[in-house]
Order: structure tokens, then C-alpha cells, then sequence
């Protein structure tokens, strides 16, 4: 099965934690550990070197060759094939070394963040697209501001999708707005089908699952839906994000959406209001991901590489919707098998 078809299938591919100890390196046996429990949750592909992965670790090349490779080989000890998604940075020349490296390591594809760009324009941003493309199949990104990205108008999708090397898009602006910038302009694009929707928009996950758009484009009636997602809200209750896509899929083939399938939507935004740390305009959305797998025993600290920390009160909210929700946060299968991974 080729990489469009593995992507439009329905995939659950999580943005992988990166684990430090006390001192602040690279933990390899907890970041072993996750790799291992999203691989066993079902994930059916690993995003690494993203935002969740912390940007600063593109700063060492060396770090990143380690977690990179230890993730691909992680992936291939389990015998199965996820899709290896490489977290992609920098200007033109860093960004074609680093996809370089990702494809030396078995990684199939790359998704494009703004960090670590000098000039961040839709021309930079396109002609990066365009030389990373030339080396490995891209996913386009749209970023929320919050966290670094920049609005982006319809005509750079339009130009985004005339790149051929283009196979997805994560939509992640946390803005309903813009998500219908990018998937109209799909949908009109001669491309549309050979470009894969993936949610990024970790509060409006349930939505984007269901959600189709449609419209009529020369006579031709044409339907996009993001049929699965790349989220850092995924690194964590990765198993009940694999039952959430399935039961999305199963609810667009019947036509009909379960009410349970809607509550779910709503306990989803509020366990994500607290890990991504939504009272502090996201300040603490990484380390808040990295708090979980604290609290759940798989890292030691959720410390992070860079000046990101918990906010005030942000530990003890996760806390609160661990025990309010623990089917969202497989606080059963992660106890159950904990253990074995940190082995």
C-alpha cells in the first residue's frame, strides 16, 4: 500500500514526546518507552522532531539523528509498518540536511514548521516546500499562532497543492476559519484528491472527523473529510484516539453520528484545555503533554529543552481529568503495561 493510501486510510499518528531526566538530556529508555506505548496503542504512524517533540532539539544535530533513529527502529522491532512523519525546520539549506537525514533513516515524509526560519513569508515557506520536495514527500502545515504560526491566505495553498510533492495537510490554526481556507481550497484544486487532510486542531478533533466539505467544481461533485490527524493531544490516550477514529469512520460509512460520539467531542476539548494549557494562551502545551506521561509513570519530568514550564495550577488540573476521564488517557492499559516498555 503506498504512502497515500496508508494516510487517507484513517490514521492516528501521534507528535512523540521527547523525555529529558533531571539534568536535561535526552532520557532513552523513557523516550524508548513512548515509542513503545503509542506503537501498542495502535498508532498507525509517529511524528517526531515536531512541535511536541520541542523544536530546540533541531538545534543538535546529533540529538536528533539519536531520537529520530530511535524511533525508526522502535517501529521496525514491532513489526509493523507506521508511516515515519520527520518534524522538518530551518531555512531552505538546514531543512534539505534535515530531510536528508530523516530519509536515511526510513522516515517517508515530512511535515513543514516555521521555527528556526529566518524569514517567515508564504514565499520562504513555498520555495522550503518546494526544495524539501525534491528530497521527500511533504505535509503542509498550518500552525496556530500561538505556538508560532502565521496566517496564511488561500492563494499559498493554492500554490501549496501545485507542488506535487505535496501528499497532506495538517490543519491545525485552532480556527474554524481557516481550516475551511485550506480544505476549500482544496476542493477546488485539481489535486484535491491526492491531497490527504489531517487534523491538527486539537479542539475541534471529533469535528474534523465528521465534518465533510463539499462542493461542485465543473460539474463534479467532490466531498473532502480529514479521515484521521497528527495532534500532540494524540501523544497521550493514544489507544482511545485509534477507537475515536474508527468509530468516526464507522459514523460517516452509517450516515449517522452517535450522541455518545459527541460527548466525546466536548470531554476531549476539556482534557485538552488542560494538558495544552489553555488559561495561559498555551504557554505550557508541551510540557503539559510530557506531565501526563509523568504523572502516568512512563518519564520522569516534564521538563522541557527550552524556557516552556507548567503554568500555575496546570499539574493539578491534568490530575483532575486523568481521574474525571482515564478511558481518554489510557490510565488502565498504561498502568497495565508500563513496565514492560521501560524495560
Amino acid at each position: 500500500m503506498g504512502l497515500h493510501e496508508r494516510l487517507a486510510g484513517g490514521v492516528v499518528i501521534p507528535a512523540h514526546p521527547l523525555a529529558l531526566d533531571d539534568q536535561g538530556a535526552v532520557d532513552l529508555r523513557a523516550q524508548r518507552a513512548i515509542t513503545r506505548y503509542q506503537l501498542a496503542a495502535g498508532a498507525h504512524g509517529l511524528a517526531v522532531g515536531v512541535h511536541t517533540t520541542q523544536f530546540e532539539l533541531h538545534d543538535d544535530r546529533g540529538a536528533l539523528r539519536e531520537v529520530w533513529e530511535l524511533a525508526a527502529g522502535e517501529a521496525r522491532a514491532s513489526g509493523r509498518s507506521p508511516v515515519l512523519v520527520a518534524g522538518i525546520t530551518g531555512d531552505v539549506e538546514q531543512a534539505v540536511a534535515e530531510a536528508e537525514l530523516a530519509v536515511e533513516l526510513g522516515y517517508e515524509a515530512a511535515l513543514l514548521s516555521p521555527w528556526g526560519m529566518t524569514e517567515r513569508t508564504e514565499a520562504t515557506l513555498l520555495a522550503r516546500a518546494a526544495a524539501v520536495g525534491e528530497v521527500i514527500p511533504t505535509i503542509g502545515f498550518y500552525l496556530q499562532d500561538s505556538v508560532g504560526g502565521l496566517r496564511l491566505s488561500r492563494g499559498y495553498w493554492r500554490s501549496l497543492f501545485d507542488l506535487e510533492s505535496v501528499v497532506a495537510v495538517k490543519t491545525a490554526p485552532f480556527d474554524r476559519y481557516r481550516t475551511g481556507d485550506v480544505v476549500q481550497t482544496l476542493l477546488a484544486h485539481d489535486r484535491w484528491r491526492d491531497v490527504v487532510v489531517l487534523t491538527g486542531n486539537d479542539d475541534a478533533i471529533v469535528h474534523d472527523l465528521l465534518t465533510p466539505y463539499r462542493a461542485t467544481v465543473d460539474g463534479e461533485e467532490r466531498e473532502v473529510r480529514a479521515t484521521g490527524g497528527l495532534l500532540g493531544q494524540w501523544a497521550v490516550g493514544t489507544r482511545a484516539a485509534v477507537e475515536l477514529v474508527s468509530a468516526a469512520g464507522a459514523a460517516v460509512a452509517s450516515g449517522s453520528v452517535p450522541l455518545d460520539l459527541m460527548v466525546q467531542a466536548s470531554a476531549l476539548v476539556e482534557v485538552n484545555a488542560a494538558v495544552f494549557d489553555v488559561d495561559h494562551d498555551f504557554a505550557g502545551c508541551v510540557p503539559g503533554v510530557n506531565e501526563v506521561l509523568r504523572q502516568q509513570g512512563l518519564v520522569r519530568t516534564a521538563r522541557c529543552l527550552g524556557r516552556d514550564v507548567l503554568s500555575p495550577g496546570q499539574s493539578e488540573r491534568i490530575a483532575a481529568v486523568r481521574a474525571r476521564y482515564p478511558d481518554l488517557l489510557d490510565e488502565e492499559f498504561v498502568a497495565a503495561n508500563r513496565d514492560g516498555w521501560l524495560a
